[in-house]
């Protein structure tokens, strides 16, 4: 549960200064296709911090509890920020074009991630 929590928060605060980095230091310095890929790793990352601390709040025992499904999407959401944000993020700061195929890979986590959250709130309620 503390795990997930504190993952989450510290997405959502790199997601804000990544997002701020972005606006402020690269508008100018790169081109902007790889300004609006930088944001699309921003937003997903945000949206992905906030499942994070959605699985470390149902992982309470008062909601559904330590349930491997529910550790799994967790982990999957994190892998999926680290892999789908973290090569676009490199992608838009190099131009390194084959990053772009290793994008979808976390793709798949994020989803892989939601359909266990899907899992274990069918389990427990």
């Amino acid at each position: 549960m503390k795990f997930f929590l504190i993952a989450g928060a510290v997405n959502a605060l790199l997601s804000v200064a990544f997002g701020a980095f972005g606006a402020h230091l690269l508008e100018g310095r790169v081109a902007d296709k790889y300004l609006d890929t930088w944001q699309t790793a921003v937003q997903y990352q945000m949206f992905h911090a906030v499942g994070l601390m959605v699985v470390g709040i149902l992982m309470s025992s008062s909601l559904i509890g330590t349930l491997g499904s529910l550790s799994w999407a967790g982990y999957l959401m994190l892998a999926g920020i680290i892999i789908f944000s973290g090569s676009l993020y490199v992608l838009s700061l190099t131009g390194i074009s084959i990053l772009g195929a290793i994008t979808p890979i976390g793709g798949v986590a994020f989803i892989a991630g939601w359909i266990m959250l899907i899992v274990a709130a069918s389990k427990a309620l």
